[in-house]
């Protein structure tokens, strides 16, 4: 019987998360796109709490968050209020903060640069962006009109904010769609900081890592 390779589960979850985002935008209309959106987004959950299984001290919380997150989810496409809205996206928010927490503490603790370690370095850049487009949405469903874009329309749909959350974190800055609320600004300011300090932090560890590995050879 072949045995999995290791590095199946990391690709799995960062081909699940380049999956979400690039579906976003098709699914993001109607309420049965959106179901669908919903549980495709489960998807690199789901991929990402069988990735924090690995670790004890993950994996209750994981579960937990990921509980709450479907349930409110699920009650949110069908009855959707603020209050469903905002739990489900604040839970979502720290399910994906929590899963930096894990795979970053993997990449920390990188005997040697392998393609594991590879695709979680880039899964856990995406896991960033997704972390604040959660808690972009979460201020939108409790104050509505909280983004805009430039032609003072409201920023409503959900792609919308993930697209503007990648956009920030690379500090790409394209400025089509403005954060009003001072709380929305002041998360978008702290996620293009974050982006910049993942990617040099990163780099460094990887570097390191493969150092210490040479060395070794």
């Amino acid at each position: 019987m072949a045995s999995i390779d290791p590095s199946t589960p990391d690709l799995l979850l960062l081909l699940a998360l380049l999956l979400v985002i690039l579906l976003n935008p098709l699914l993001d209309h109607g309420e049965l796109r959106r179901l669908i959106l919903t549980g495709l987004t489960f998807v690199p959950v789901v991929l990402a709490t069988f990735r924090l299984a690995q670790s004890r001290r993950y994996i209750r919380p994981a579960v937990l968050l990921m509980s709450i997150t479907l349930a409110f989810g699920v009650a949110s496409v069908f009855k959707p209020n603020s209050v469903l809205l905002t739990i489900k996206w604040g839970s979502l928010a720290a399910f994906f903060a929590l899963s930096v927490a894990g795979l970053f503490s993997y990449l920390i603790h990188a005997p040697a640069v392998t393609r594991p370690h590879l695709y979680t370095a880039v899964s856990v850049y995406l896991l960033l962006a997704m972390v604040w487009f959660a808690l972009y949405a979460a201020i939108e469903a409790l104050s509505p009109g909280s983004f805009q874009h430039g032609n003072n329309a409201a920023a409503d749909r959900e792609s919308e904010l993930l697209y503007f959350s990648l956009i920030t974190i690379s500090t790409v800055g394209y400025g089509d769609i403005i954060p009003l609320q001072d709380e929305a600004r002041m998360l978008a300011a702290l996620e293009g900081v974050t982006g910049v300090l993942y990617i040099a932090i990163t780099v460094a560890i990887l570097i390191s890592a493969f150092k210490r590995a040479s060395t070794r050879e």
